[in-house]
């Protein structure tokens, strides 16, 4: 039989990393449940920062999982002011639900001002309708290519369901702190961070849209960029809580819209790029990503994922093309080996085009001048 109290105790030997308290006597622990094998419970932060939270969660998990007879644990992260230390847990009072996603307008209030990087001169989000189009490879090989003519570059792993940035670039340590700031990760002369560093490797995160929003946040005000000519972010694909937050917290420079050539990728960049517009974000143009096979025996080019989706979009919504990416299976083994492809093959196809990509966007960024204000959603 698995007891409240036993669930307790084992959730004692979490301490929050900064105070040293446990999350019991700090009433963190709310909505804790026992149905047989399986137990869940919710972790109510206030103000701890996400690496905390991460760190807490991830410890409350494993120790409860130790516990004698239970299989199953479910631990949510929500929101709220902390309950009396009591020592035990609580249900959520009317004032203490679960966190849930603030609307646009509340969103736009308490949007920071857009100094929390002073020293980074240009913000670039790559984003993309629907998962699965190389996305993170566009992010990254972009961030290469930029680095590549001898501009500082850093890249934010945005995307928390699905932070592939680290293993891309080759990166397992640890940030470093200094001064109450996050030193970022250095891979191939460009600045990183990713929430992949922070949580284990097969953790999943089960965030809402404070957290999302919150850590957004962090990854621009407590992490130490120092002077960069780009920031490059890898949104999670979609148009969800990553790229409301990240448009409201500070003015981009603008957006790079992945897609693959086929209708079904069409049809979802379609949405995220009218999300990017009624954000005020501007559009730097579009990448056709997998834009065609080349057989390495005989020459012959097949459109795999259709042809020409690209150009249609582009042509739709009045923004260029910036560059057609050829499907080649290098490509992704570059990426599993934690070397770009444009590291890894710097004069073959791939590389020649992510070097005009970035050479377009360059050319974007000066067209479109100043920045935009940030967007008020009504």
């Amino acid at each position: 039989m698995i007891t409240q109290d036993a669930v307790l105790a084992a959730l004692r030997g979490v301490k929050d990393p900064q105070t040293q308290q446990d999350i019991v006597g700090l009433g963190l622990v709310r909505d804790l449940a026992i149905d047989g094998d399986n137990v869940a419970l919710t972790l109510a932060f206030t103000t701890q920062p996400p690496p905390s939270r991460v760190t807490m969660h991830s410890m409350a998990t494993k120790l409860v999982g130790q516990i004698p007879g239970v299989r199953n644990v479910q631990v949510r992260m929500g929101g709220g002011a902390a309950a009396p230390a009591h020592g035990h847990a609580h249900a959520p009072g009317p004032a203490q639900g679960h966190a849930h996603a603030p609307g646009p307008a509340a969103a736009g209030r308490s949007a920071p001002a857009p100094d929390m990087i002073p020293e980074v001169r240009h913000t670039i989000a790559v984003s993309s309708g629907k998962g699965g189009v190389g996305k993170s490879t566009v992010a990254v090989n972009l961030a290469v290519a930029l680095r590549a003519t001898g501009a500082t570059v850093g890249i934010v792993d945005a995307d928390v369901y699905g932070p592939d940035i680290p293993m891309m670039l080759g990166t397992r340590g640890r940030p470093g702190m200094f001064e109450n700031r996050i030193i970022p990760v250095e891979a191939h002369g460009i600045k990183m961070m990713s929430i992949g560093l922070l949580v284990q490797e097969k953790e999943a995160l089960v965030w809402r849209g404070p957290m999302i929003h919150s850590f957004i946040q962090q990854m621009l005000r407590d992490v130490m960029w120092g002077a960069l000519d780009y920031l490059v972010f890898d949104m999670p694909p979609g148009t969800g809580d990553a790229q409301l937050s990240l448009s409201q917290i500070l003015p981009l420079s603008g957006v790079v819209m992945v897609t693959t050539p086929q209708d079904v990728a069409l049809l979802d960049v379609r949405k995220a790029l009218g999300m990017f517009q009624r954000l005020n974000v501007p559009i730097l143009g579009v990448v056709e990503n997998m834009s065609g096979f080349v057989c390495p025996h005989c020459g012959e080019r097949t459109a795999i994922f259709g042809d020409a989706g690209g150009n249609r979009i582009s042509e739709e919504y009045g923004v260029p093309l910036l560059a057609r990416i050829p499907l080649e299976p290098e490509t992704r083994i570059a990426g599993d080996q934690g070397t770009p492809i444009t590291l890894q093959r710097p004069d073959g196809a791939q590389a020649h085009a992510f070097g005009d990509l970035a050479r377009a966007v360059e050319r974007r960024l000066e067209e479109l001048g100043p920045l935009s204000a940030l967007p008020t959603i009504r």
